[in-house]
Order: structure tokens, then C-alpha cells, then sequence
């Protein structure tokens, strides 16, 4: 660190020093200050963020504020399961991706939202971290289940909604045709099923069930939502495709997460990327699980005059993302393999399961 200097002393007046010019910290901006060897009590002014800071022998801390940590972060929940099929031609429809909350550079969170911000927590606080289970497939005339929520302190991505299941509108029983709420809806099942809205700036709507079809193998379910994009509708005998999850570098390589589950129909639906489950091709099958931590949606069921079960939903994850200088612990939770890492001036780690807490120092 350069030594604090002044241009001038006027003069002496007793014991008083008076003097002329305003004292200036050196400045330094935030990358600048990162690359200093700084020791406990070192006091600079950062231009980056406007304010004076001072080194307390671990950290960059504000003059006059609470030690911190600032936190970017991607926060996906559980997936919905994809629905069951059942009857002559009951095909379930992709479960939704669980919602995407997420502040990294200039990547945004699932429904396209942009208005996220970094989270500041004091250090040594214990913040609150859940991360949310995939939904459980059913057989038959049942509905995929939603996926759990996932959470950092306050910030809460919404489970991805389970896809609809079974046959006619006039055997809609209890609703079970159409798709659920969640963070991405589930898509419809066959024939005709609807779909929900999905959660505000955290995910997409799931695509309709098919609206035609005689026979087991013209008729389709609708694809569920992903954070990326909507699921598509059901079409003849095709079931309709997942929507896409959304692609981040937070961890330092792209990686997309988070697509809608594929619909059911007679013949194959895909699921578009983010490790949404794809339905395998062909009446009488069992819908695909997603990809754990991923908080995909499932597969759907396709029906075949028996019962079938929709593919599971992924887990969720939370990735945290913070300057070098800060260490974190863990009680309750489990970090991907490796545990804290590093990646240029920042660090971050992958928590994949648990309900627990995180702290700083």
C-alpha cells in the first residue's frame, strides 16, 4: 500500500497542525483494489462502488458499514413430473421446470426476467438454503406432482408444475386433464387439456394437449414449460416438445438447466435441452425422469389400455458465486464434488441437496 501523504502544512499554531488541502485516499477501482497485498487497516477509495473502504485483514469492508458479502447466484427449484397415462389413449403431458431465479453478469432468470439483483448477507450470519426435491410421477389418471421449492433467504423459486393426464374433456375428473401451476406449468394431456400460467419472471407456460384424435396413436399431450421458453402444443399423434431451460456460466463453462418435460402422445415428443426428459416413441410407455439437479420437468406417460407413470422431475440447485476473499461453511447441505472452487477472483459452489444454512467469513 502507498503511504497517506498531504501537499501541504500551512502552519503552526501551539500544538495544532492546520492543514491547507483536503486529505485524499488513494484510489483504487475494485479490480485494482483485488490485485493490491493489502494488510489489516489498509484504508482506500473505491471508485467502482463510490464509497472509502478499509482491509480488515480478510476482507474489503465499507467505512462506516457492516462487513459483507455479496452474493450473484443461480437458484432453480424441484421439476414437475410428467402426468400418467391411461385408457385408449390418455397421454400425459411433460412436467414443468421448476422456477429459475438467478443474478449473474448479464444472464437472465427463466421467463426471461432481468431485474434480479446480488443479494448482500453480513458475514458470519447463517442464511437459510433449501433445495427443492423433483416431483413424483403417478399412474394412470393422475397428474404429475410439482416439484419442491428451492431457496436462499428470502428468495424463493417456485416448483415446476406436474403434467396433465388422461383422455376427454368429459372425463376430466377433478381436472386431472390439465396442467399444473408452478414455476414453469405442465403441459395438457390428451385430448385437449389446458395449462396454467407459470410463475411471474421465473419460468414459461406449458403447451395444450392435442385437440384431435380417434385412435391411441393420433392423439398427443403438450410439452411442459421451460425457464427458457413455453412448451409446445400436442399435434396429431406427436407429442408436444419441452421448452428450453436457460444457459449460464456461472460456474465458468455454459451450462443450460431447467427445460420442459416432453408430452406423450403415439409417437415420440422431445425434450428441448436442460436435461428435460424426453418421451420414448410408441403407445404404452412409462415417461422418462429428468436429470438430477437440473430441476427439469419429467416425461410424460403414454397410454396403451393400461396404466402408465409419468417420469420424475430433477432436483433443484443452488449455485452461489462470491469474491475470493470470502469462505464459506455449511451445516445441513451437500456441495457438489470438489466443494468451494475457484475461477478467476471469484469462488462458488454447486449445492445440490439438503435444507440447512451457509455462512461467510
Amino acid at each position: 500500500m502507498s503511504t497517506l501523504e498531504t501537499n501541504s502544512i500551512a502552519k503552526y499554531s501551539g500544538n495544532n497542525v492546520s492543514i491547507d488541502d483536503s486529505l485524499n485516499l488513494k484510489s483504487y477501482s475494485t479490480t485494482d483494489r483485488d490485485a493490491l497485498t493489502s494488510a489489516a487497516g489498509d484504508m482506500i477509495y473505491n471508485t467502482t462502488d463510490s464509497k472509502p473502504q478499509f482491509f480488515n485483514g480478510s476482507a474489503w469492508v465499507d467505512v462506516g458499514g457492516l462487513a459483507g458479502v455479496q452474493l450473484e447466484y443461480i437458484i432453480i427449484a424441484g421439476g414437475g413430473a410428467g402426468g400418467g397415462g391411461s385408457g385408449s389413449g390418455g397421454h400425459g403431458g411433460g412436467g414443468g421446470a421448476g422456477g429459475y431465479v438467478a443474478k449473474y453478469a448479464s444472464e437472465n432468470s427463466g421467463g426471461g426476467d432481468t431485474t434480479t439483483q446480488k443479494l448482500v448477507f453480513a458475514l458470519s450470519t447463517n442464511i437459510p438454503v433449501s433445495i427443492g426435491a423433483g416431483g413424483a410421477g403417478n399412474s394412470g389418471r393422475n397428474k404429475g406432482n410439482n416439484g419442491s421449492n428451492s431457496y436462499v433467504g428470502s428468495v424463493i423459486a417456485i416448483g415446476g408444475g406436474g403434467g396433465g393426464a388422461w383422455g376427454y374433456v368429459a372425463n376430466n375428473i377433478g381436472g386431472m386433464l390439465s396442467g399444473q401451476a408452478g414455476g414453469s406449468s405442465g403441459g395438457g394431456g390428451a385430448i385437449s387439456g389446458t395449462t396454467f400460467g407459470p410463475q411471474p419472471n421465473q419460468g414459461y407456460t406449458g403447451g395444450a394437449g392435442g385437440t384431435t384424435g380417434s385412435t391411441s396413436g393420433d392423439r398427443s399431450a403438450g410439452g411442459g414449460g421451460g425457464a427458457g421458453a413455453v412448451g409446445t402444443a400436442g399435434s396429431g399423434g406427436q407429442g408436444g416438445n419441452g421448452g428450453a431451460g436457460v444457459s449460464s456460466s456461472i460456474t465458468g463453462s455454459a451450462v443450460e438447466r431447467a427445460g420442459g418435460g416432453a408430452g406423450a402422445g403415439g409417437t415420440q415428443g422431445t425434450a428441448t435441452g436442460g436435461g428435460g426428459a424426453a418421451y420414448v416413441g410408441g403407445t404404452g410407455q412409462n415417461g422418462g425422469a429428468a436429470t438430477v439437479n437440473t430441476g427439469a420437468g419429467g416425461g410424460g406417460a403414454s397410454a396403451n389400455n393400461a396404466n402408465y407413470t409419468g417420469g420424475a422431475g430433477g432436483s433443484g440447485v443452488v449455485i452461489l458465486r462470491y469474491p475470493n476473499t470470502f469462505t464459506i461453511s455449511q451445516t445441513g447441505l451437500t456441495f457438489e464434488t470438489g466443494g468451494e472452487q475457484t475461477t478467476g477472483t471469484d469462488k462458488y459452489v454447486v449445492i445440490t441437496a439438503g435444507t440447512g444454512t451457509v455462512s461467510f467469513s
